[in-house]
């Protein structure tokens, strides 16, 4: 079935590259994706699939049911936003918005499922229903949890949900995916540090002096990674940004200076450790120095847990298009982030990864940066990966 699946939508292909390069040259952020969700309830529509627009403001959900007996109900998902990255990619279809563009992907992801929208919906022959779910803001607007907020799983029961993301660093006609944690959880810190600030080249001992505190916080940040997180486990905090003083006043010492940062993590014990440890430190040596310390650790995405089932049916479902060989079950750890995993702490499900690579090297642009242009040549089998998991999941006895 599923090589006469992909020969199938070999068929669509202009017409699917068309869709997914119209997308593209209309990037929208999370939560202002207003033209692609219209774009995408049209399609399923015309279709003539059930469809919910306004899931979590811009969600939307088609709905497929099958034509044999079968109560059981998955959910299939892509994300449809954009974001602010200038495109350099020179291609026809560019971003017609000055500082955005699909630099992720997603503008493919909504391609492939309504490819695999228009197969199922012309295909019925499973038993059980699915859920096409389309959904805004991915990139840290919230939309997954928007979505669920509004009553996503309750107004569309599921009882195993999946989603497809491309990777252009593997070649394409592979996949690759791994049980357990695969993706990790995002958070940031923002440490204040507070003194009296002073003239630096007059009277430098009158003064309590932050810039010394937080040179000594942003060395014994890595302190946490080396001798508080196991060698056994993954971590990673990243500083991006410290703020204080002015460069015009040299000889001024600041009274405040603020440092801001990323913690990356897999599991809910180290991300507990990260954050108490970054408040220990900050407040510790803030002491130390005679300083005060203001620490604020926002809790964003949390690790994206594949369920071991769940991972099973995704891998057969991409092994009966590719064979063993072309599935990777061991995917390394990927410090990305992804919103999907909410999805995950609500209902068992799995995350896969299909190879986007075209250059000479099987590699092509990497994701998030102004070259990416998301593979056109690897839709059908994109499509074809979605109806797989359905046959794996609603084949019925």
């Amino acid at each position: 079935m599923n090589s006469s699946v992909i020969e199938t939508v070999r068929q669509w292909q202009p017409e699917l590259a068309a869709i997914r390069q119209d997308i593209h040259a209309h990037p929208e952020l999370g939560m202002e994706e207003v033209r692609t969700a219209a774009l995408v309830a049209k399609e399923l529509r015309a279709l003539g699939i059930e469809v919910t627009e306004g899931v979590g403001k811009l969600g939307v959900v088609g709905t497929i049911k099958g034509t044999r007996p079968g109560q059981r109900v998955i959910g299939l998902r892509a994300d449809m936003d954009a974001l602010q990255i200038p495109e350099a990619t020179g291609k026809p279809y560019a971003s017609k918005h000055e500082g955005l563009m699909h630099a992720c992907g997603h503008d493919g992801h909504t391609t492939m499922l309504l490819g695999a929208a228009r197969y199922l919906s012309q295909h019925k022959d499973f038993a059980g229903t699915v859920h096409l779910i389309f959904q805004p803001a991915e990139e840290g607007r919230g939309g997954a949890r928007a979505m669920i907020a509004d009553g996503l799983f309750e107004r569309f029961p599921v009882d195993a949900v999946y989603g497809l993301h491309n990777k252009p660093t593997i070649p394409a006609g592979t996949f690759a995916i791994r049980k357990g944690p695969a993706l990790a959880a995002s958070d940031r810190f923002i440490v204040t540090f507070k003194g009296t600030g002073g003239h630096g080249g007059s009277t430098p001992h009158l003064a309590t002096d932050v810039t010394i505190v937080q040179a000594h916080f942003v060395l014994a940040l890595q302190t946490i990674i080396g001798r508080n997180v196991p060698a056994v486990e993954t971590a990673v905090l990243s500083v991006g940004s410290i703020q204080g003083g002015s460069p015009i006043s040299a000889n001024v010492m600041p009274a405040e200076m603020t440092v801001t940062g990323t913690a990356r993590s897999y599991t809910p014990a180290i991300r507990d450790l990260l954050e108490r440890r970054i408040g220990e430190l900050a407040h510790g040596l803030a002491t130390s120095y005679g300083v005060t310390a203001d620490v604020t650790y926002r809790r964003g995405t949390p690790a994206t847990v594949n369920h071991d089932e769940q991972t099973d049916v995704a891998a057969a479902a991409a092994r009966a298009l590719v064979g063993d060989a072309a599935v990777n079950t061991n995917n390394a750890l990927v410090t990305g982030a992804e919103d999907f995993a909410l999805m995950l702490e609500q209902r068992p499900g799995a995350f896969m990864f299909i190879g986007g690579g075209n250059g000479p090297d099987g590699t092509s642009a990497n994701l998030h940066t102004p070259h990416f242009d998301f593979n056109d040549d690897i839709i059908p089998l994109g499509v074809a990966y979605w109806v797989s998991v359905v046959d794996q999941e609603l084949r019925g006895a």
